[in-house]
């Protein structure tokens, strides 16, 4: 049996108990990895999936996996991951989910947008594009990607809570890694 084949049984199986438990199967693949096999399975919902979820997903999916024979008997290491923002954008419930977010738009025809997602349904979506409204067809897209931003603040401009208050954190035992992250020593780590 192809990865391929084996891959859609599993969704198939998967599908009703993990829509039970209220996620959506967004990807099943199923690699070889010497004389085991890699099955990945990637899970959202509305409102985006958090770690203890996804501990939830797995263990419903381990039930099923364990009731079945559909892994037969060889060895598998089976991962269960979120979405993952760099999957394109391919069913109308993508684009709900990501409302608010700026995303790059190949069109079919040549061309692409990019603009923030807004009301969306079944068949189009609204793109703010330069503050213009711009309603784009499901089916005129090749290709959707959301688009990563380090540094949209979702506060108002006189909202100073996310900015550091220097005489505030300024002590010798505390410092910025290159990513940002404020880290204090304490003795027990020195």
């Amino acid at each position: 049996m192809s990865s391929e084949t084996l891959a859609q049984r599993i969704e198939s199986e998967l599908v009703g108990p993990l829509a039970e438990a209220g996620f959506d199967i967004e990807a099943v693949e199923v690699t070889p990895a010497g004389k085991r096999r890699v099955l990945r399975i990637a899970v959202d919902r509305d409102g985006g999936i958090t770690l203890d979820e996804v501990a939830e997903a797995t263990r419903a999916v381990n039930a099923v996996l364990d009731a079945s024979d559909v892994m037969g008997q060889l060895p598998y290491t089976l991962e269960v991951t979120s979405r993952g923002v760099d999957r394109p954008l391919t069913l109308p419930r993508h684009w709900r989910r990501n409302a608010g977010r700026l995303v790059k738009v190949t069109l079919i025809e040549g061309g692409a947008l990019t603009g923030r997602i807004g009301s969306s349904d079944e068949v189009s979506v609204e793109l703010d594009v330069d503050g213009v409204a711009s309603d784009v067809s499901y089916a005129d897209v090749a290709k959707a990607l959301v688009q990563i931003e380090f540094n949209r603040r979702a506060a108002g401009p006189d909202d100073d809570s996310g900015d550091l208050d220097d005489e505030e954190h300024e002590t010798d035992d505390d410092s910025v890694d290159a990513d940002g992250t404020e880290t204090t020593e304490t003795e027990e780590n020195r």
